[in-house]
């Protein structure tokens, strides 16, 4: 009996430490969200890792996208992606091709770049994870879990900046192994953004094939 009481007491240990870190994950996560909806808009370069060593692919390269609210243009391994609030634009150069498709929030399950700094508010259970210091910044990764067991995303970490309230790095872990990563390079906000960088020019692509979805 007394070896049951002592089992009990260290379970309701256990639970209440892990109801506080998911607490601590929670407050953390809100004051990014708060941060992030304060500016008017933001442009982050960053480095985007692919790798899958089941299938020994290994990509990495460097992207950029600009944001307002929901609007974005994300330039990522020759294409540029443009969301003006209605529709999507993928804009593939070297095929001088261009898709055009209406934007269906339902049908939206991935990070996409409106999301980027905003999509764990739904959809996840948190945990305070690892504390790295690196180059003199304090990063706290929260692992979040998808609520839904048969999404095709693992798990995902969310590195962030402690002082700055800012995402520094997120790593994205699939059932079938894969994993992406991303890590901010450089953040700006409140740039003075062009009021036609979230429109799409048709007369900037000559010659190009329009595919409308």
């Amino acid at each position: 009996m007394k070896k049951l009481m002592v089992f009990s007491l260290a379970l309701l240990a256990i639970f209440s430490v892990n109801a506080q870190n998911s607490a601590k994950a929670e407050q953390l996560l809100n004051e990014v969200s708060a941060k992030v909806k304060s500016y008017d808009n933001m442009v982050i370069h960053f480095d985007y890792i692919l790798e899958n060593t089941n299938e020994n692919i290994k990509q990495e390269t460097r992207g950029e996208v600009s944001l307002k609210n929901e609007l974005y243009r994300l330039n990522l391994m020759g294409i540029t992606r443009l969301f003006d609030g209605k529709k999507l634009y993928t804009i593939v150069p070297e095929d001088e091709e261009i898709t055009i498709s209406n934007y269906n929030p339902n049908q939206d399950e991935g990070i996409t770049p409106s999301k980027m700094l905003s999509f764990y508010e739904e959809g996840y259970t948190y945990k305070w994870d690892i504390t790295q210091n690196i180059k003199g910044r304090t990063i706290q990764f929260i692992k979040l879990t998808p609520i839904d067991s048969q999404a095709e995303v693992k798990e995902i970490l969310l590195g962030i900046d402690k002082q700055t309230k800012h995402i520094y790095k997120l790593i994205q872990i699939q059932d079938n192994g894969t994993k992406v990563t991303i890590k901010v390079n450089q953040f700006n906000t409140n740039e003075p953004l062009s009021q036609s960088l979230f429109i799409f020019d048709k007369t900037k692509y000559n010659g190009y094939y329009i595919n409308q979805l």
